[in-house]
């Protein structure tokens, strides 16, 4: 009976076995889901040209393709780019649609959990300096001249670029920090010798008489990104993911339609239509990450550390978490 007992035994056990090598019934504990997504939250900012946000935000395609989820998208107009990375730090912001690669540094360095899921734009040509005075011919003239524009930015390292080409630097000029409409007004009432601009402003400039002085071409790819918050990537990586494909359709539809894409820009920005087609080319909105992208951002660094507006030193590399 005892024999009969323990082959009985041996064989249950051999069984098991059997069982879970090949996948029985035998299963691991199943991970849990994470829960549903109720809300989304994206910045929306128009300016100084951004015609995907502006054709999504006619379009609704994004808000079209979440509620499909179940999940309502909002978007908070927050144009500070320091606003909207402390936004995404507090968790009251989700993707910040159009971040300065400048931004999105400085987060990161003070402990920021700030990640850059794609590019937004690349305009060096938007960004300039502008002039009235005709003596200033050159980058070289503005020495110990008045300068306007705000500071941290794509512009003012346009400035610090193009200064460094004629073997100066941020230091031999009287730097103002302003708003862009401030620095125009201030540069056409004479009261500031230069001014930084981007996008609208700089026709604006030049239809009262200014002219480009210099713009970030060959100087500064004035790389715009889009911006995440770490943790809402890490819980929600497949809304990232969508996010991004649905703002690729913008971008498409701009292609395929470009004079509806510009009808769009001009009612939502007040500019006239040519002014939308003139400045339009200036912009390349393809959101895959380059090692061109990389350099540039890894140079607006140098910047951000050799004019002691950043302190610790990052790995640009470390920031970058680009969803397909």
């Amino acid at each position: 009976m005892k024999k009969k007992l323990l082959a009985l035994l041996l064989a249950c056990m051999a069984l098991t076995a059997l069982l879970a090598g090949c996948g029985g019934d035998v299963k691991a504990p199943a991970k849990k889901a994470a829960a549903p997504l109720k809300e989304l939250k994206v910045t929306y900012v128009k300016a100084p040209l951004n015609i995907p946000s502006i054709v999504d935000k006619t379009n609704q395609t994004i808000v079209k393709g979440f509620e499909k989820d179940g999940t309502k998208v909002s978007f908070p107009e927050i144009t500070s780019g320091a606003k909207q990375t402390e936004a995404l730090a507090a968790g009251s912001l989700d993707i910040a649609s159009c971040l300065g690669g400048t931004s999105a540094i400085l987060a990161a360095s003070n402990g920021a959990d700030v990640k850059v899921v794609g590019i937004y734009s690349r305009a060096p040509k938007a960004f300039n300096i502008m002039v009235k005075d005709p003596a200033i011919k050159t980058a070289a003239d503005l020495k110990g001249k008045r300068v306007a524009g705000p500071k941290g930015t794509i512009l003012h390292q346009v400035l610090a670029a193009a200064l460094a080409k004629e073997k100066l630097s941020l230091k031999d000029v009287e730097f103002r920090s302003t708003g862009i409409p401030a620095g125009i007004n201030a540069l056409l009432a004479g009261e500031t010798d230069a001014a930084l601009a981007a996008g609208a402003e700089v026709l604006r400039a030049q239809r009262a008489g200014a002219r480009i002085l210099a713009n970030g071409d060959g100087l500064v790819n004035a790389t715009i990104v889009v911006g995440v918050s770490g943790k809402f990537l890490k819980e929600h990586p497949e809304a990232v993911k969508k996010y991004m494909a649905l703002h690729q359709e913008s971008i498409d539809f701009m292609k395929k339609n470009p004079d509806k894409a510009y009808e769009f820009t001009a009612k939502e920005t007040g500019l006239s239509i040519d002014d939308v087609k003139l400045m339009a080319p200036w912009y390349d909105f393809t959101t895959a990450i380059t090692e061109k992208d990389i350099k540039d951002l890894e140079e607006t660094q140098e910047f951000l550390l050799a004019n002691d507006m950043q302190k610790k030193k990052i790995d640009i590399k470390s920031i970058l978490a680009e969803v397909k």
